[in-house]
């Protein structure tokens, strides 16, 4: 047996009886993968869910023909041989990320899976001289390669248009509370809170240095503390609203951005050239908010400038007068 210094075994090295025990546990991990996917997606895509579930079938049907080869062969104990231990043998993505991947992607992950599975049987086969492993072989790749069409056609028996037309509108709904409205949330913040004491300062001291100083501050400090309270409001368990960390740091993230854009001109030395930046990219994050309020809130357009620009508009005159006196 020849190894690398990674200790993993070389494919070509591979005999015929760890092929088809690395085939066997390959089948276990996609049937179990499956079988997760279509879990974590039961609740809010059943449809979807239902094609995960025949596909978790089918790799079992896989894996019992395996080993019925094998104990026909080699008898009945399989060697403990899985993919991380033999070199350049395709991985498959921990479980774990189903939780963070999008429905989109989950499908995709399953489209190369089944391409995957299609090469390595196909590499297989190739290697094997006894005729009926061989032939074993030759059609799980067939399998794999039609399992792609399989899903197609489980797609068109569970996934009718409305099916596909509440799939995408609960992605969106879900997408919308996790990351849109938190962001939004604290892009206001961000853009709106800072604008008071950033330009009560620079109008108070016109000293563009301390300004950004205390724009920088600001933001950091409004930015932290929006998403340690978003991330602690809700667990997400029975609001739906998705993990409290993925809220909390696009709550944090938005809001020091929102006090940093206008925060930044500062570190131009020219007072007046600073200030006339500052104003235009107050504007330009005013109307970024009330664009996103219209696109994914469903604000009414001229009522979603109305809300953000004119209060944000009160906000920094109330800093200008302050700070000019």
């Amino acid at each position: 047996m020849s190894y690398f210094s990674s200790g993993r075994k070389r494919f070509s090295d591979l005999s015929e009886k760890e092929v088809l025990a690395l085939a066997i546990s390959s089948e276990e991990d996609d049937s179990r993968i499956y079988s997760s996917y279509a879990s974590r997606l039961s609740e809010d895509y059943p449809a979807t869910a239902k094609i995960f579930a025949d596909m978790a079938i089918e790799e079992n049907d896989h894996r019992r023909r395996l080993i019925a080869t094998f104990r026909q062969r080699f008898g009945d104990t399989i060697p403990l041989i899985r993919k991380e231990h033999v070199q350049g043998y395709y991985s498959r993505k921990p479980v774990w990320l189903a939780e963070v991947l999008t429905l989109d992607d989950i499908r995709d992950q399953a489209a190369a899976m089944e391409g995957e599975a299609q090469r390595f049987y196909t590499a297989a086969a190739r290697r094997c001289t006894d005729a009926a492993t061989r032939e074993l072989l030759g059609d799980l790749a067939e399998a794999e390669t039609k399992h792609g069409r399989t899903a197609m056609r489980l797609k068109e028996a569970n996934l009718d248009t409305d099916s596909l037309r509440s799939e995408a509108a609960t992605e969106r709904r879900q997408m919308i509370l996790t990351l849109v409205q938190p962001g939004l949330a604290g892009l206001m913040d961000g853009s709106v809170s800072t604008l008071a004491p950033i330009f009560a300062t620079a109008f108070a001291t016109q000293d563009t240095w301390t300004t950004f100083l205390v724009g920088l501050a600001a933001s950091l400090g409004a930015g932290i503390s929006m998403g340690v309270t978003e991330a602690a409001s809700d667990d997400g368990q029975l609001s739906g609203r998705g993990a409290p960390w993925k809220r909390g740091l696009m709550s944090g993230v938005m809001t020091a951005l929102g006090g940093l854009g206008h925060a930044l001109p500062y570190l131009i030395p020219d007072f007046w050239t600073a200030t006339t930046i500052a104003f235009c990219i107050v504007f330009v994050e005013l109307w970024a908010i009330a664009w996103i309020q219209n696109k994914y809130m469903n604000t009414p357009f001229f009522r979603a400038p109305l809300q953000v620009v004119v209060g944000g508009g009160l906000v920094l005159a109330v800093g200008i007068l302050v700070g000019s006196r």
